[in-house]
């Protein structure tokens, strides 16, 4: 037999009888190996985890949903039921993102160049929002977005949304006839995105009502408009307006949050929180320049934010690629909120993709898998790998709302399939053979072409 004869590869089967799975009928998932952590059910005591902290357990699926769940080997197979040995493969369920940019996502190809820079990617947008940004393209780009997040097996998104005045209306509008539009496959929830000092001007209640009326979340980034209608030294007075502006709505909300390595916000928004009642309704992402103060304050400052019940969203990917950037000078910080202080203090914090292929971030394809790798890497999460992968899934469902991200008996059969047996090899390759099932049926799609979004 010759080497390459020797090397080729054995039937797919499993991969075979996945692809046929209908969602209808009694399914047997022989031999999946779920992590630990994104799991949870009655039957699995004495189960032995193996170094990664997975389970080799059997699931069960009845039509769209997890009927039951035990050790690998416990549950009576029926004549019946359509079985499929997954030989030790990792099982996950599918994944959330619970910061993106539907909206400015996929046009880099068309924008001013940016250079990389946090205030160059913020004039490009600009400049593209002016020139482009009818309801028609806002709509193309977040389809696009969408079809290409469906296809890696996202299940919930919170997008921010540019809610700048005579821009606010159009893009909301095309928002919500997406969520509509989509509403049976991905879970979808959006957040006004303004400087802060925007809620002191005449557009702020008229965008407080544009947000309610579309079941979104109060936001924005503390930072000045650049406009007319003040600055951000009275940071409480403004925080006042948005908290009383969210209030009176009943609107959560979230907050782009010290992103740059001078921001300084987080204690003024960990008190607005407590004097409104507002603990554990507060999301903050990107917090950057908490990796910046020394340890006694860094404790302080953790010791404000669990007291606030404040959520922290991490967004590696973008953050390494926007900070400390400077031309012929190799960036000398990482620009990574401290995920693990964060997490040791009782903060909730969850992994995110936020930009994609737009001036704030080139790269990226809606994947939070991808995302969740890249970041295990960037924040160090191994070795061991613990409860990481929870950041992508379990904590962003949580912080949504949302009833996603946990294999669980009674859960919607929502999973992916990997070709790994372990955990390094769920992190050594992008994945991209995966399967996904979307409530009991296999939901493998292509990924659509660049070709659609009509800007070669």
């Amino acid at each position: 037999m010759t080497i390459e004869k020797s090397m080729e590869a054995a039937p797919d089967r499993a991969g075979l009888a996945i692809r046929s799975l209908t969602g209808k009928g009694r399914v047997h998932l022989c031999n999946a190996r779920i992590p630990v952590a994104l799991m949870t059910a009655p039957r699995l005591e004495g189960g032995v985890s193996d170094r990664d902290g997975a389970l080799l357990v059997d699931l069960v699926l009845q039509d769209d949903a997890i009927a039951d769940i035990a050790l690998a080997g416990v549950l009576a197979v029926d004549g019946a039921v359509h079985v499929i040995d997954l030989a030790g493969r990792h099982v996950w369920p599918l994944l959330l993102d619970v910061h993106a940019h539907l909206d400015k996502g996929h046009m880099v190809d068309r924008a001013p160049d940016s250079g990389g820079t946090h205030a160059g990617a913020r004039a490009a947008t600009t400049a593209d929002r002016l020139a482009h940004w009818s309801r028609e393209d806002v709509a193309a780009r977040m389809e696009f977005g969408l079809e290409t997040a469906y296809a890696h097996g996202v299940a919930a998104i919170r997008t921010h949304l540019d809610s700048h005045e005579g821009q606010a209306h159009i893009t909301w509008a095309a928002y919500q006839k997406a969520a509509a539009r989509w509403s049976s496959r991905i879970a979808l929830q959006a957040v006004a995105l303004v400087p802060l000092d925007v809620y002191a001007s005449g557009h702020g209640r008229d965008l407080a009502d544009l947000v309610a009326d579309g079941g979104g979340l109060m936001g924005g980034v503390t930072r000045a408009s650049g406009g007319t209608h003040g600055g951000l030294d009275d940071m409480e007075g403004l925080l006042d307006i948005l908290f009383r502006l969210a209030s009176e709505r009943d609107l959560d909300i979230d907050l782009h949050v010290d992103e740059s390595a001078t921001g300084d916000s987080l204690p003024a928004i960990a008190r607005a929180t407590m004097r409104y009642g507002y603990e554990g309704r507060v999301t903050c992402g990107h917090c950057c320049s908490l990796a910046l103060l020394e340890e006694e304050a860094l404790g302080e400052r953790l010791a404000l934010l669990a007291q606030a019940g404040i959520n922290i969203v991490t967004l590696p990917t973008v953050n390494m690629y926007l900070q400390d950037r400077q031309q012929l000078r190799t960036p000398r910080w990482r620009g990574v909120a401290p995920v693990k202080e964060l997490r040791a203090a009782g903060i909730r914090v969850a992994v995110a993709g936020d930009n994609c292929r737009d001036t704030f971030y080139a790269y990226g394809d809606h994947d939070m898998l991808d995302t969740w790798r890249q970041a295990v890497k960037i924040l160090h999460l191994d070795h061991p790998h613990g409860d990481a992968a929870t950041l992508a899934a379990t904590v962003p469902a949580a912080m949504m709302g949302q009833e996603a991200g946990l294999i669980a008996v009674g859960r919607k059969a929502d999973l992916m399939i990997l070709n790994a047996w372990t955990m390094s090899q769920v992190l050594a390759r992008p994945q991209s053979d995966r399967s996904i099932i979307r409530r009991g049926a296999s939901a493998n799609v292509a990924l659509p072409s660049y070709q659609l979004l009509g800007q070669a």
